[in-house]
């Protein structure tokens, strides 16, 4: 970013000051930066370590023709600052900005309304999300800004123009900046940083004045120091910022205060699982605190961290397909085996848990509401349930991330529930319609408040009465089905669901085994509320949909002898197993079984030919995810092959019949493109079935895995972009395709390069 040739004066030469004098000289800035601070000496410092051009410890005298001008004093200081510059503002230059760097927004601004008579349109109140636990300008740090968050929290009048510029300065420093309402500035912060600091400073004291202190801060362990090390923070700016936000403080500590009663109250009763309950939650939610605060997937998070860059593989054309694998568990078993376990009576024992994020999202938020859960280790989960009616109210929105299916069976879950609820999700979960399930909820009684188009967040007013309905879905899906069926475990008389062609019964079987008795003729479902769950262990199978990326690629790829072990064949989910037969694959089942009511086997397939067919229009329900994947194959067959009656691919984590068209016409394959399919034409062969390219993901985690086997028969290197949200679905799978012989590498690039 080109850095403006401006002259900016920072008044407050202290560590946030001097550190954006810091910054500003690293990205390059061409103007003056000039420096107001009462400390002479501070000022002299500045100028020899390079930081300012020049200084005084008055105002006024460097104010004339500055065309920005950030206050970075401390909060109790601002009013008589902002006096003095209130009567010397028309010295300044005719476009000049003005911006702070405060910890407490409402008490500034009623400073500038004192000073000025109002908030100037040309004011911009920020705060950077930043600092150390030093001070003065000898500390001064160009780097620290970078990668941390600026809020900016302008009023309805402020000039759009300033802002831009305000913008400009914290981006050029490397930071990340947003916009808040001061009001939800003050109580974020005074959650987030306000608190901890009063904590911290408490809790050093109180130790400092036992007579034991010098033993317990001797044997101190890491964490007691982690924690404390916020307490040598400067008391006077930490005194006044509790001063000035009073409030907001108070209301933050009356939480943690009722809070840790709760917590006394557990361990004076020895209520373990109270305990345990606050504990395993507080440890999961430190984990998963940046999808929390951010609303993105906080895996995906992660890998976007480094330096803004976006997440992209690489995968070089050809490759063999060998060996035993075992794909993580199925995703969708693992949504159910805790949501049941959850209301179940007793301890539910879960093995082979999907430790993604989906997954992750719907046990985070089972905390939330005072389940206590054990793991996930290795697999293992332990659920202590709670009973029908023992959810507790969340602290605030429940955020499933990325999990469509998670979204959609609590929508059900929580319209019977005592409690208003609010479900949230990430940028692409909120494009996704939820009108799906809940204009049927509406009928059975809920109330809930969808956002613009039937879009998240969901809004769900709980204490309604729930009454049983008949209901002829319109579009086959298993989401709809089981989010009806959960809300009818709560309704008064029998739910009854008919499906215009058979979906996933995984909620079905799962009730049954949890010894909920669950119905069934034909084509229609149901079950009668009012009764209750008993734990029971589950062993949740590999998931076919992960699987099917490993079957392709066995299937495309010649000489391939490739053994999936342990995967779900649940008679509901085979669709892709039954299209590839149809195709022409060399695909047998082994080793076949039943785990905790679910069929399960192993998997063993050989390269062979396939041809193109016309897909059985019963079987695509039985596929719905696994389309992405049998697009390669369709793309490596001889002939034609014809899908119809998909319509549902359109609104799955991105429209997957588009980016998969768009992806293979990158690649040469000549395709087209219907509103509910395909068509695709493959070459067949055992050489190169098209090139290379670089494809565009949409952030969906199966059209990046879906194109990353498609390498296998390319004739050059694949480029995929945006890849960070296949750990959603499938974490582990870039060493699982090296480990069966595919050659691929991760890079990151300029997020939009």
């Amino acid at each position: 970013m080109r850095v403006r040739e401006s002259r900016i004066l920072i008044v407050g030469l202290g560590l946030i000051g001097g550190s954006l004098a810091a910054a500003l000289r690293a990205a390059g800035h061409r103007g003056e930066i000039l420096a107001c601070d009462p400390d002479a000496d501070e000022i002299a410092r500045g100028i020899e370590m390079g930081l300012i051009d020049r200084g005084d410890t008055r105002l006024t005298p460097l104010v004339e023709g500055t065309s920005m001008i950030v206050l970075a004093v401390p909060v109790l200081a601002m009013r008589g600052v902002m006096t003095e510059l209130a009567a010397c503002l028309e010295r300044a230059a005719p476009e000049a900005v003005i911006t702070d760097v405060g910890s407490t927004k409402a008490t500034i601004r009623d400073c500038a309304v004192a000073a000025f008579g109002r908030v100037p349109p040309c004011l911009v109140l920020g705060h950077p999300i930043a600092g150390s636990e030093k001070s003065g300008v000898a500390a001064a740090d160009p780097g620290l800004y970078a990668r941390h968050k600026v809020i900016l929290t302008p009023e309805a009048d402020t000039d759009p123009a300033a802002i831009a510029r305000v913008r400009d300065l914290w981006t050029a420093c490397g930071a990340e900046v947003l916009e808040m309402e001061v009001a939800r500035h003050d109580q974020v912060l005074a959650r987030t940083s306000h608190l901890p600091h009063l904590l911290a400073f408490s809790l050093v004291d109180t130790l400092a004045r036992q007579d034991e202190r010098l033993a317990i801060f001797r044997y101190a362990a890491g964490g007691f120091r982690d924690f404390t090390r916020i307490a040598g923070s400067d008391p006077v700016m930490w005194r006044d910022i509790f001063a000035a936000n009073r409030e907001a403080v108070l209301a933050a500590l009356d939480d943690f205060e009722a809070g840790l009663a709760r917590l006394r109250r557990a361990v004076e009763a020895g209520d373990g699982d109270a305990m345990l309950a606050t504990f395993d939650r507080a440890s999961h939610a430190r984990h998963y605190f940046e999808s929390l605060l951010n609303q993105t997937s906080y895996q995906a998070e992660y890998q976007m961290q480094q330096d803004g860059k976006q997440l992209r593989y690489r995968v070089g054309p050809g490759g063999g397909v060998s060996g035993r694998i075992r794909v993580p568990g199925d995703k969708s078993i693992s949504h159910r085996s805790i949501m049941l376990g959850a209301l179940a009576e007793g301890v539910t024992e879960v093995k082979g848990f999907l430790e993604g994020e989906d997954s992750l999202a719907t046990l985070q938020a089972f905390r939330e509401m005072g389940v206590a859960i054990e793991g996930p280790h290795q697999g293992r989960v332990t659920v202590h349930g709670v009973g029908m009616h023992g959810l507790k109210p969340p602290a605030g929105s429940l955020y499933v991330g990325n999990a469509g299916t998670a979204m959609r069976l609590f929508s059900g879950l929580l319209a019977g529930q005592a409690f208003d609820t609010e479900l949230t999700g990430d940028a692409s979960l909120t494009k996704r319609p939820m009108g799906r399930v809940a204009d049927p909820l509406r009928l059975m009684g809920a109330e809930i408040d969808t956002a613009e188009g039937g879009r998240p967040p969901l809004h769900i007013h709980g204490g309604k009465a729930l009454k049983g309905i008949t209901y002829d879905m319109p579009m086959a899906s298993a989401q709809v089905k089981s989010c009806l069926l959960l809300a009818g475990l709560y309704a008064e008389g029998e739910t009854r669901v008919r499906e215009p062609a058979p979906t996933r019964d995984h909620t079905e079987r799962m009730l049954a085994g949890f010894g909920y008795e669950v119905h069934r003729e034909g084509d229609t479902c149901w079950l009668s509320g009012g009764g209750r769950l008993t734990a029971a262990p589950i062993d949740v199978p590999s998931d076919i949909s992960s699987a099917t990326f490993f079957l392709v690629a066995a299937a495309i790829t010649p000489g391939s002898d490739l053994v999936l072990e342990h995967v779900g064949i649940n008679p509901t989910r085979i669709g892709v197993i039954n299209i590839l037969e149809l195709m022409g694959a060399d695909l047998r089942l082994e080793n076949e079984r039943e785990v905790g009511g679910e069929p399960v086997a192993d998997l063993h397939i050989r390269y062979a030919p396939l041809h193109g067919i016309e897909i059985p229009v019963d079987q695509v329900p039985l596929a719905i995810d696994e389309f992405p994947a049998l697009f390669i194959a369709a793309a490596n067959a001889e002939g034609t092959t014809r899908l119809r009656g998909a319509e549902e691919l359109r609104v799955k984590e991105s429209d997957r019949l588009q980016a998969m068209a768009d992806g293979l016409t990158a690649l040469g394959v000549e395709n087209t493109l219907l509103p509910d399919g395909i068509d695709i034409v493959g070459r067949g062969g055992e050489g190169p079935n098209y090139g290379g390219g670089r494809i565009d993901s949409r952030g969906d985690h199966r059209i990046a895995m879906a194109f990353t086997i498609a390498a296998l028969r390319a004739g050059e290197e694949i480029g995929i972009d945006d890849c960070a949200n296949v750990a959603t679905s499938f974490p582990g799978f870039v060493d699982l395709v090296r480990r069966v012989g595919l050659s691929l590498r991760e890079e990151r690039d300029e997020e939009g390069a």
